[in-house]
């Protein structure tokens, strides 16, 4: 223990303890050394001493002293020495003359109601009578000896129960870290922040943190099942040190592998396209994550393809989660309290996705105080409020997005988009109400829209619209339920040539409604359960096409509406076998059912689906099941520490995806088109097996970690060459069913405190098709695996953030990765007297590499307390070598040749500002 530490010690000590004087019994000494002297009249029993041993092996006691009165024997003892000493009933401190100890109470350490601190409540046998509560500073809480239960409770294995929040906000802080180390025992808050804990009766510290937040330790004297809320502090470090992990030491104890979690801080400190905070940008920059260009909607997680992602924001899924051609998120930063994305590892209580599921949790808002901030760009502004409606019962939380992109777009020089348009806009509410520490309801709502025309005969709009509440409530402190029901809705519109003969309107909406129940009973000191179960109901509108304006020959056409069930039960158990060995175990038995009204089409048995081949329709009633599909997917992970600072892990996942999207581009677009599975497109699955070594250093300053996995997939949809997918009343006629697999490797290494913080990724992924359809009347690359259209197979991503002060920190950003496939034309010949073209293999060939640095200077303003309205400037360049990087690679036939061309969506430096303000 350092100087410093042991005499806050001694001084909270001091603070504890009364002030009665007793007598010391009559002791005939010799001359002694003064710890001798202190052992003998110790055993008295009377009296407690406490003195640094050094000190008092060094001083004799002279022989003869035997005085009745301690005041006169410590008097008579230390006179001659440095040495002095002070009395607290029954305890004494000997201490060095120079040490200046404090012997009343400062003024501010009884704090008022209002201040933010911790409460302590011990679980009363009567549960009639109310709960004590106690109150203590922040300054001494750590050091403070807080007990709790009753004392002379018979229980080995006492339960603490609490929630953790911010002590400035008093938001809730979902999925916080307790550490207890004697137990070796690690556990999170779930999404409320509340957790329960379950050790033996005793003495024990126990040890707080959460991303961005200051960790914090308690010692504890536990009797007897009690209640423990923590209130923590944002971590403002005094020597320039930024963290940006959930916890220390988060790497190795964590129990669940291929998991990635990220704060608005550190979503903040990565430069972006123009300086607006994006969560899939930062989201690319994780080892195993990408995407198949800029501009692009969507990412790729090893080796799945986009629609493989279930995207949730508070429980709600957010089919489209970008703006304005993929360069925006659709989540508002100020918005979003953390990020979590599941790669291997993925809770049973997850399901409907193969590849990852990316779950954004909002923010409450301030319970304290009403807060705000705003900000503004070359293209985007933004607000966000919040505060209490009733102080620490009910908050609100409103953000908002709106862009004004289109002088940017008038700046081309082509005269075709002199009048073009682009713009965006989103909004979040969030509203939450605390009954009690047993009841909390929430209410969320959000939209967005975009708008667009490059050209003035077609006007495209889409948007998401989403209703999630959630109801948490407390039965016991083993046994706790969230319910959540909720409505979303991802739609698009596209205008266009009205008033012409050619006018026309198509439409295409995807209409949810879901709700779910979520159980956790800690059943023992060993087991934890989580079970529940989930229903949703799809209504898909495939698409349809009106006429528009009187003058308009376009014939209408309706593609038939297909609707769903989608259930599922679920369980799963965590087990800590030994402190060293912890393992989760789980199932997720999920049930598909396609419902009528539909007309379904009969084809002729062995023969390619096509327009030709169709003998029959069979119709099915409102309601009526028309295909049903069912099945178990099964969770697993494993995690060993090797020691305190490394262990190992693996798991193995199954999954069942029921939704596809129909798109044969490379990118996701507003045109792609969801499809519901039927009689003849089969649900996807999804296998996955992983392992990984994990290894800490410099007390949890480095992480590192290198995971392997492997995957086989199966129903995965291809298409035919040609494909017409729009508007098409039967597409499997258009689809190909397919096999695949995907490999890789992941490394990566984080540095988390000190003026520099980052990571280092560096990933090798493989992803491959391979057809599985005897009905295609077609193969492709003659049956052989080919790579899919978004196989990278090097990917390396360094983020940097440096912090010179507390007002100037500088970022850096550099990625590349590996081309993305192609296929190209090779040749071209005749045949029955006309040209054609000869293409390669699909996806044999690849565009070049991609290669971008970004760098941004970030510059806090003052940090008076006083003064209202705080700015923050962003700086920065986004392509820094202003390298062309392809998004694609097209080809013209030009007198008889094929000529190729590269399309670069930036191929230029983009320098941008950005200003921030809080008030």
């Amino acid at each position: 223990m350092s100087t410093k530490k042991y005499w806050l010690a001694l001084y909270i000590i001091i603070l504890l303890l009364g002030n009665n004087h007793s007598l010391l019994a009559q002791n005939n000494l010799p001359r002694v050394s003064l710890s001798k002297a202190i052992d003998v009249v110790e055993k008295d029993g009377k009296f407690r001493f406490y003195v640094d041993s050094k000190v008092s092996d060094s001083v004799m006691v002279p022989a003869g002293v035997n005085t009745g009165s301690l005041k006169n024997w410590l008097d008579t003892v230390l006179q001659n020495t440095s040495l002095t000493y002070l009395l607290r009933g029954e305890q004494v401190f000997i201490f060095d003359r120079k040490q200046n100890i404090q012997q009343a109470l400062p003024g501010d350490f009884f704090i008022p109601e209002t201040s933010s601190v911790d409460s302590v409540a011990p679980v009363l046998k009567t549960k009639a009578e109310p709960e004590p509560e106690i109150r203590v500073a922040d300054v001494v809480i750590e050091n403070r000896l807080i007990e709790i239960g009753l004392k002379g409770a018979k229980n080995p294995r006492p339960r603490i129960t609490g929630y953790i929040r911010d002590g400035r906000t008093g938001e809730s802080l979902p999925g916080a870290v307790i550490h207890d180390e004697a137990e070796h025992l690690t556990i999170m808050a779930d999404g409320d922040g509340y957790f329960t804990l379950s050790v033996p009766s005793g003495k024990h510290t126990l040890e707080f943190s959460y991303n961005g937040m200051k960790t914090t330790k308690r010692q504890l004297l536990i009797y007897d099942n009690g209640k423990l809320n923590i209130d923590m502090k944002e971590n403002i470090p005094t020597m320039n040190a930024v963290v940006v992990v959930a916890e220390k030491n988060s790497n190795t104890r964590r129990l669940m592998m291929g998991v990635e979690q990220l704060n608005v801080r550190t979503i903040k400190s990565v430069p972006v396209l123009l300086g607006e905070p994006d969560i899939l940008r930062v989201v690319l920059s994780l080892p195993g994550v990408t995407s198949v260009g800029e501009a692009s909607t969507g990412f790729n997680v090893r080796g799945g393809s986009a629609d493989q992602n279930l995207v949730l924001f508070n429980g709600a899924t957010i089919y489209n989660p970008t703006h304005l051609f993929g360069f925006f998120t659709a989540f508002n930063s100020e918005s979003v309290k953390n990020v979590d994305l599941y790669k291997s590892s993925i809770p049973a209580k997850f399901g409907g996705r193969l590849s990852s599921v990316l779950d954004v949790e909002g923010r409450e808002g301030n319970a304290k105080e009403w807060k705000g901030n705003a900000g503004i760009n070359f293209l985007t502004a933004k607000l966000n409020l919040e505060g209490p409606i009733t102080k620490d019962k009910t908050t609100i939380n409103f953000g908002g997005r709106i862009t004004y992109s289109d002088w940017l777009i008038r700046q081309i020089k082509n005269p075709e988009y002199n009048n073009s348009t682009a713009d965006f806009i989103d909004a979040d509410i969030q509203i939450n109400h605390r009954f009690s520490d047993k009841d909390k309801i929430s209410l969320t709502l959000y939209g967005s829209q975009d708008n667009f025309h490059l050209t003035p005969d077609s006007i495209y709009s889409y948007g998401n619209r989403n209703v999630v509440a959630r109801w948490k409530h407390i039965y016991t402190d083993r046994f706790s339920m969230q319910v959540t029901g909720g409505v979303d809705r991802y739609k698009y519109n596209i205008t266009g040539d009205e008033g012409t003969g050619k006018g026309s309107e198509l439409k295409f909406q995807l209409t949810q409604a879901h709700a779910r129940a979520d159980f956790a009973y800690a059943l023992n000191k060993h087991n934890s359960l989580d079970f529940g179960a989930q229903l949703i109901r799809y209504s898909l509108q495939p698409g349809s096409r009106q006429p528009l304006g009187g003058a308009s020959i376009i014939t209408p056409v309706t593609v038939p509406q297909e609707q769903a069930w989608e259930s599922a039960i679920f369980v799963s158990d965590k087990i800590t076998l030994t402190p060293k060995l912890s393992v989760e175990a789980g199932i997720r038995f999920s049930m598909y059912q396609m419902k009528g009204p539909r007309s379904v089409l009969q084809y002729v048995p062995g023969l390619p689906r096509s327009e030709v081949t169709i003998t029959d329709t069979v119709q099915y009633g409102n309601g009526e099941t028309i295909k049903t599909y069912l099945g178990p997917e099964w969770r697993m992970s494993a995690r060993y520490s090797l020691s305190d600072n490394s262990s190992i892990k693996v798991g193995f996942n199954t999954l069942r995806q029921y939704l596809h999207l129909l798109t044969n581009t490379v990118a996701i677009t507003p045109l792609d088109i969801w499809k519901l599975s039927d009689s003849y497109i089969q649900p996807q699955i999804g296998y996955q097996a992983t392992m990984g070594y994990y290894h800490d250093f410099a007390n949890g300053a480095f992480e590192t970690s290198l995971e392997v996995y492997y995957k086989r997939l199966q129903h995965v949809l291809d298409f035919k060459s040609g494909a017409i997918l729009l508007l098409n009343e039967h597409p499997e006629t258009e689809v190909i069913n397919t096999r695949g697999k995907a490999y890789g490797i992941e490394a990566m290494i984080r540095k988390n405190t000190g003026r520099l913080t980052g990571w280092l990724s560096y990933t090798y992924s493989r992803s491959f098709l391979q057809m599985d359809d005897s009905l295609a009347g077609q193969q492709i690359n003659k049956g052989n695996y080919y790579p899919t259209n978004y196989d990278k197979p090097h990917i390396i991503n360094l983020v940097s953030n440096y912090k010179f002060s507390h007002r100037y920190a500088i970022s850096f950003n550099l990625n590349y990765s590996t081309g993305r496939p192609i296929t190209y034309p090779v040749t071209i010949y005749y045949y029955a007297g006309s040209q054609r073209t000869y293409y390669s293999e699909r996806n044999q060939y690849r565009i070049p590499d991609y290669f971008r640095m970004d760098l941004a200077l970030n510059i806090d303003g003052n940090h008076k307390v006083k003064q209202k309205i705080h700015f923050f400037w962003t700086v920065g360049v986004y392509n820094l070598t202003s390298r062309e990087n392809p998004y694609s690679v097209y080809f013209v036939e030009e007198n008889g040749r094929i000529k190729g061309y590269q399309l670069s969506i930036i191929g230029t430096i983009v320098p941008y500002v950005t200003l921030n303000m809080k008030f």
